[in-house]
């Protein structure tokens, strides 16, 4: 494995996923859609189903992990990428629902595009 600028982003954004999902996910951020205190109630406030949450919680710890794996086996770094992608542009779209301030999309703008980066590049 050689360290070049896919190698970093594929750990940042996997990493990044984790701690939202993982670590983050009870706590509150300023980040958070609406005036939602956890990750669940944010899906609750932008209408979306448990089930809705824990699909993309799911699709999201999956890619993560997709993605570390891709730094051993690079063939899985540009499908879990362009899923985080897709996903982000959700995010920014609840954000937009929701009548957020653009600042709460800033972590899914920045995840979209390191994600779209690693999707066209590897």
């Amino acid at each position: 494995m050689t360290f070049n600028v896919s190698t970093l982003l594929q750990v940042v954004v996997a990493l990044g996923l984790y701690n939202v999902w993982l670590v983050r996910a009870r706590r509150a951020t300023s980040y958070r859609g609406g005036a939602s205190k956890t990750l669940r109630e944010e899906f609750k406030a932008y209408g979306l189903s448990d089930t809705v949450f824990r699909l993309v919680g799911a699709l999201k710890i999956g890619c993560a992990t997709l993605l570390l794996a891709g730094l051993a086996i690079p063939a899985l770094t540009a499908p879990a990428a362009a899923v985080v992608a897709g996903l982000m542009v959700g995010a920014i779209a609840m954000h937009i629902k929701a009548k957020d301030p653009v600042m709460k999309s800033a972590p899914a703008l920045a995840m979209l595009l390191m994600s779209a980066w690693l999707a066209l590049n590897t």
